[in-house]
């Protein structure tokens, strides 16, 4: 007889959440914080932590009141969390007295047991006060919507109209959307596997599916056999702009170049809707081995090269090619939600220098495109300054560029919400920008 799977006890769940957030303002992504977790606790630990990030402003202000001074960094980190968690009863995933219980419990097993006391007085008087702690940090807009001080006001700048309603889905939880592999698969077919293995989803775009509710991937039919991959919306979009109105080449198959291709969800994109010769590359060699892993399970291949795409000298044959997709390193700022870590892990400075990288590998891309071709530039960012103003720049040093109908900014949006941006498509979707160039034959 199979034994039930008993759940870790609260306090060992939140010691793990707590070393993850430790270890994210320490830099650290939380992809790799995680990592370190034991595999019993990850997903706990994941779920705790995640929305600990999305309430870390308010939790900190919260601190704040309650202690003047930070205490060491393992406490201070359980003491967020657990403010994090409790300060909003309605969306607390326990009661408070729960968590402050199980929390203080935390604080007697760790490391710094010494101060278990001091976590205990503090959240004890959370429990006491919390209507007018939380009425005193009101007014601090990190506290209020959860990002750092520059994020907001970056974002007020770009989206003077929006930046509320970017920053509200920041702090949701993205659904679980997949992308049917057409090789493989019908849309209706795999809608209707799910729904019978009590996953219902609604139709997104062309070949995408809205779950209502996410579970792990494992369980849902079709993922084994390579019929759908996990992508948002939103990312959906870059194969077919790229592909869409390319003529094909006479005698030969469409070249086409994924510039930063890891972990290969749109380069398995371009492969489901064209046959075409594919070079996928990623600076990074165990990124790389994702790519593989992904196209293996979806039964499509491509060259896969760890290299960096701004030297070309070290991995392009001379070949031009038909179509070039550029998804830049970016500040990911369209994908909050997804990785809540990004906001608290960015500096304001980090924007400059990602807008210069993006510019060298547009410029340095470009020349490898042929007349005619087409390259579609996208990051995951909902900042000008990673979009829009990095095409206009661009625009202006190539005369040989043409600029295609394409999307632009797209700010991240949940199911139902207003449509506020003319871009947008309603249903639910990250940030990206997307502008499609195409290289003038005269």
């Amino acid at each position: 007889m199979t034994q039930p799977v008993v759940a870790p006890p609260l306090w060992r769940q939140l010691l793990a959440a707590a070393g993850v957030l430790q270890a994210v303002r320490a830099g650290q992504s939380t992809t790799t914080a995680l990592a370190a977790v034991p595999s019993a606790l990850r997903p706990a630990a994941q779920a705790l932590v995640f929305q600990g990030l999305r309430q870390l402003g308010r939790a900190t202000a919260l601190r704040t009141q309650l202690a003047k001074r930070p205490p060491a960094p393992e406490l201070d980190a359980l003491l967020c969390l657990a403010l994090a968690l409790a300060w909003d009863p309605a969306h607390a995933p326990y009661e408070p007295f729960t968590l402050v219980n199980q929390a203080v419990e935390a604080a007697r097993r760790g490391r710094a047991k010494a101060q278990a006391g001091f976590v205990n007085a503090c959240l004890r008087r959370f429990l006491r006060e919390r209507e007018a702690l939380v009425a005193a940090t009101d007014g601090d807009p990190v506290a209020q919507w959860n990002h750092p001080r520059w994020w907001i006001e970056r974002l007020r700048r770009d989206w003077p109209q929006d930046w509320q309603a970017i920053l509200r889905v920041n702090n949701s939880a993205p659904p679980l959307t997949l992308r049917v592999n057409r090789r493989r698969a019908q849309v209706a077919d795999v809608r209707q596997r799910l729904a019978e293995a009590g996953s219902p989803a609604a139709p997104t775009g062309d070949h995408g599916l809205l779950l209502a509710r996410a579970r792990a991937v494992q369980d849902l039919p079709g993922f084994a056999a390579g019929e759908w991959s996990v992508q948002d919306a939103a990312a959906q979009l870059a194969a077919p702009l790229l592909l869409g109105g390319l003529s094909v080449p006479t005698g030969r198959p469409l070249r086409v170049l994924d510039a930063c291709a890891a972990p290969g969800g749109k380069t398995a994109h371009l492969l489901e809707l064209a046959d075409a010769e594919l070079v996928a590359l990623d600076v990074d060699p165990a990124r790389c081995e994702r790519i593989h892993q992904n196209l293996a399970r979806l039964g499509l291949s491509a060259t896969v090269v760890a290299a960096d795409a701004g030297q070309v000298d070290a991995w392009w044959d001379g070949r031009p090619f038909d179509a070039i997709l550029l998804d830049a390193p970016c500040s990911a700022s369209g994908i909050v939600r997804r990785h809540p870590d990004v906001r608290w892990l960015r500096r304001e400075t980090d924007i400059a220098q990602l807008a210069a990288i993006q510019d060298r590998l547009l410029a340095t891309l470009w020349p490898l495109l042929a007349p005619g071709g087409r390259l579609l530039y996208c990051t995951c960012s909902v900042f000008h300054d990673e979009g829009r103003a990095r095409i206009e720049t661009f625009l202006a040093h190539h005369t040989d560029a043409r600029l295609q109908p394409s999307p632009g900014h797209l700010i991240p949006r949940s199911a139902g919400a207003d449509a506020t941006v003319p871009d947008n498509d309603p249903g639910d979707n990250d940030g990206f920008f997307y502008s499609l160039l195409e290289k003038r034959l005269d």
